[in-house]
């Protein structure tokens, strides 16, 4: 599944459209934790989060996640839609409930 794959189910609002939307997800990682996720998140994920500050753009940065997914109503404040803007990270609203993405990417990745 690539990241154009995700944005066309029809299941996220695109918040932030990055330049590779071609990339490809390796995997879905769910975690709220920045410092564990920092730590854990692997290349090539899909990061379902509900922390939607600029920490979580570096966050992504660092550990080359594919996109950002926010859940539970989350949404990116104005310096982390900035930065998303800066960096060309592809950030995306999950329409369902978390755990229902989570599920829904798992089956499709």
């Amino acid at each position: 599944m690539t990241i154009q794959t995700l944005i066309e189910s029809g299941l996220f609002t695109v918040v932030n459209r990055g330049a590779d939307t071609d990339r490809a997800i390796t995997s879905v990682y769910c975690c709220d934790l920045l410092s564990v996720a920092m730590g854990h998140a692997p290349a090539g994920s899909a990061w379902v989060t509900v922390m939607g500050n600029i920490n979580t753009l570096a966050v992504v940065a660092l550990t080359d996640a594919a996109c950002v997914v926010l859940a539970g109503g989350a949404h990116l404040d104005e310096a982390a839609l900035a930065k998303a803007r800066q960096q060309q990270i592809t950030s995306l609203i999950a329409k369902p409930a978390k755990i229902a993405a989570v599920i829904i990417m798992q089956t499709v990745v």
